[in-house]
């Protein structure tokens, strides 16, 4: 039903391949477009697979008047010193920037993809981009998936503050228009606290994998580190998505719990390490333990000289190491015992498979 992979750009994603790790500049740059050019090049020297970017307009994807109807502002926007109209007017990213950006990531050597927050910035988005990403606060919009779908390009649904039955729903919406998705686990508070880490819930992600047996699934993350990234690939994701910023004390809505170029390499760095660690499941004497195996494992040896037909005693045997590969492990011993031996044999001398014929 589903791909085993699909292409983003030139690069795989999904079975057998390497993690895919999307770099989401956001509203990193501050309004500012050469500050956006700079963190793409960062983001592809610290590893990312790709630069990601965010299209809206402050009026399409907020209200002012319905965020102030709420008296408060709420969760992470409490910390914010601009009313959410403000913040989200001050993030936006200018359209007139699109074609620069692209460029910029094609010289920095990754593709550029954005979440769109309008249906008709997917339409004129879409001559720039390889994929999309549906924000998790947009999962129960099906007009948003359904018009994402129909572009025929990979397409990322991320599934913070939702439940099964909507998750399903969306999935579906999709998938009969286009199956290259990746459905990514995620957590929607956007505090920066420790405390997050106890509501990441990655066992989600086994979850997805039994309701959608096939389908590619990632990790859109903003817990510090590479902790929940680790266990994420552990676990079975193929997509990475984390914020990405060169500064964690710069103001700002997504600063403080985004990557940074060091904390990124590391990420990158450990998750190669991990993926290399993982194997393929198939318990053998790997290449590397060959000789130790010789060295550590016992084998059978003499206690004494024997000679050709004295009855072999338990007390004739002793179990110690080194067992080369000829050698009898333990396990043989009570086939040994009683035996005649078939030939003299020094005393402190190994038995081999012979002296059982």
């Amino acid at each position: 039903m589903f791909p085993d992979s699909f292409t983003i750009a030139n690069k795989k994603v999904g079975l057998g391949q390497p993690t895919y790790f999307i770099a989401d500049i956001a509203a990193n740059h501050d309004g500012d477009l050469e500050r956006a050019k700079d963190l793409i090049y960062q983001a592809a020297d610290a590893g990312a697979d790709a630069a990601k970017f965010q299209h809206f307009q402050a009026e399409t994807i907020v209200s002012n008047k319905g965020f102030l109807s709420l008296g408060t502002q709420l969760s992470h926007q409490k910390n914010w010193k601009k009313s959410v109209y403000e913040v989200y007017k001050d993030a936006s990213v200018n359209l007139d920037w699109t074609k620069e950006l692209v460029e910029t990531c094609k010289k920095a050597g990754i593709p550029f993809f954005t979440t769109p927050y309008s249906l008709e910035v997917v339409d004129y988005i879409d001559t720039f981009v390889p994929a999309y990403k549906i924000g998790s606060g947009d999962i129960t919009w099906l007009e948003m998936i359904k018009k994402v779908a129909k572009k025929n390009k990979p397409y990322l649904i991320a599934s913070g503050a939702s439940n099964f039955e909507e998750v399903i729903l969306a999935v579906k919406t999709g998938i009969e228009l286009n199956n290259n998705l990746c459905l990514m686990q995620c957590n929607t508070n956007y505090t920066a606290s420790i405390e997050n880490f106890k509501y990441i819930n990655l066992n989600v992600i086994k979850s997805y994998q039994s309701i959608f047996p096939g389908l590619i699934i990632g990790l859109s993350d903003h817990t510090p580190g590479a902790t929940t990234v680790l266990g994420a690939v552990t676990l079975g994701a193929k997509m990475i998505e984390k914020h990405f910023t060169d500064d964690n004390s710069r103001e700002g809505p997504d600063h403080k719990f985004s990557m940074n170029p060091k904390s990124w390499k590391d990420m990158v760095l450990r998750t190669r390490e991990l993926e290399m660690s993982l194997g393929n499941g198939i318990k053998k004497i790997e290449d590397n333990e060959k000789e130790t195996s010789i060295l550590q494992r016992r084998s059978l040896m003499t206690t004494k000289k024997i000679v050709k037909g004295e009855t072999i005693l338990d007390q004739h045997i002793k179990t110690v190491r080194p067992c080369p590969n000829d050698a009898l492990p333990p396990f043989f011993k009570p086939k040994l015992i009683g035996r005649k031996a078939n030939r003299d044999i020094d005393s402190d001398s190994h038995f081999f498979i012979k002296d059982l014929y």
